[in-house]
């Protein structure tokens, strides 16, 4: 498997259309808005805010064309307010989604980091998912492989990494077959499309490589 970092097809799960590029796709791979009695438009990260949904893909472009051509007012049929720097926002917030998911998975004995804790796991074939922070050696994280049909998240910083970990950095870290790998990896797949480019650098405008 490639370093992708996409989640396994589920396409039995619903499906939702994006209201700004007007593909059906399954409904883990975009994100989800409500508008409040206010006219406040939220992005519901989790899926669980009441009122009706309105859906785009997690993508930073479709995201901007739906701020720019006021999709979300069209959508809702309503005056909407939407919040600055939206594509941020929920960037931010899919972040501290993925690492709480790994920070529970480490409390669970399914999450382990450091290279050589990296490295045994791997070797004796107990981890799925490699992760590896964007920012650190390259040198490095060469050393070491995705699992074979495993998966690979690489768009993370050290510092996010660690936070997941209860320390100030970490760069490289995998988890075992317990079942937030799959959580994992289906939210970090979203929040590759709101930070990485098909070149592999940030699109979150006024920042480098993240």
């Amino acid at each position: 498997m490639g370093r992708g970092g996409q989640p396994k097809d589920r396409s039995e799960g619903p499906e939702r259309k994006c209201i700004a590029t007007g593909e059906v796709s399954p409904a883990q791979g975009l994100i989800r808005f409500v508008v409040g009695p206010d006219g406040q438009l939220a992005p519901d990260i989790a899926g669980k805010l009441p009122g009706r949904g309105i859906w785009v893909s997690a993508d930073r472009d479709a995201i901007e064309t739906a701020v720019r051509k006021k999709l979300f007012a069209k959508a809702a049929r309503q005056a909407v307010t939407v919040p600055e720097n939206l594509p941020d926002l929920i960037e931010d917030q899919l972040v501290r989604r993925v690492v709480n998911l790994i920070s529970l998975a480490r409390k669970g004995g399914d999450a382990v980091t450091g290279y050589e804790k990296v490295k045994d796991w791997l070797s004796k074939e107990e981890a799925t998912v490699l992760l590896q922070a964007s920012d650190g050696s390259e040198r490095g994280k060469s050393k070491l492989s995705t699992p074979h049909g495993g998966r690979f998240i690489g768009w993370l910083t050290a510092a996010e990494l660690g936070q997941a970990f209860g320390r100030q950095t970490a760069v490289h870290a995998v988890l075992g077959a317990g079942g937030l790998a799959q959580r994992v990896v289906e939210e970090a797949a979203r929040l590759k499309g709101l930070r990485v480019s098909n070149g592999g650098q940030s699109r979150r405008k006024g920042s480098g490589t993240r």
